[in-house]
């Protein structure tokens, strides 16, 4: 999605360690137009493989995974970081190392939010080392629904996260790919 790539492009800023800071885009401030488009372009990427949910993680995969449920006209589910009291049991409950926060973060889903017949689309905001994607998978196992295919707004293809994510045997669909992130601050994109 050349639109999202040429606002990273000019917006964004490599911190080192893999970290690439798009603030001004997705994880602080909005750019509700090109949110926008993502969802309407992963509608149309996975439309034809009859989703009947999107599910994401707490808390920057919820702005792409919202346009993308509303393009598509479905529900969404974000997995919680933390449990509420509000949250009814039973819960699925998966674990995934956090690069940006340090240790380890706790995701879940309530079992009345992810039932064993829906065909669940994940949408996220990066896709790096895939471990958080990979716990979101697991979510939708231990429910015993059916995962039809991945979506991430921008892959860091360097970290392995696609290999990792390949036993999955779903389609995975990046808007902007990266091959490199260097320090001088250049951000290498795939063609």
């Amino acid at each position: 999605m050349k639109s999202l790539q040429e606002l990273i492009r000019r917006e964004g800023v490599y911190l080192g360690k893999g970290i690439l800071k798009i603030d001004s885009v997705i994880n602080h401030q909005v750019d509700a137009t090109i949110m926008l488009e993502a969802g309407a372009e992963f509608a149309r990427r996975f439309g034809a493989y009859e989703p009947t949910r999107v599910l994401t993680a707490e808390v920057s995969g919820i702005i792409p995974a919202l346009t993308t449920a509303y393009a598509m006209g479905l529900p969404l589910v974000f997995a919680r970081k933390h449990k509420p009291i509000t949250m009814k049991e039973p819960a699925f409950v998966e674990f995934a190392p956090s690069h940006t926060k340090g240790g380890e973060v706790s995701l879940m889903v309530s079992s009345e939010f992810l039932p064993s017949s829906d065909r669940v689309l994940i949408i996220d905001d990066f896709l790096a080392t895939g471990q958080t994607i990979d716990a979101l998978a697991r979510l939708v196992k231990h429910a015993g629904a059916t995962l039809i295919g991945i979506g991430t707004l921008v892959e860091k293809r360097f970290e392995g996260g696609r290999e990792l994510l390949s036993y999955l045997d779903v389609p995975i669909e990046s808007l902007v790919i990266i091959e490199a992130l260097h320090d001088d601050g250049t951000i290498v994109f795939a063609e």
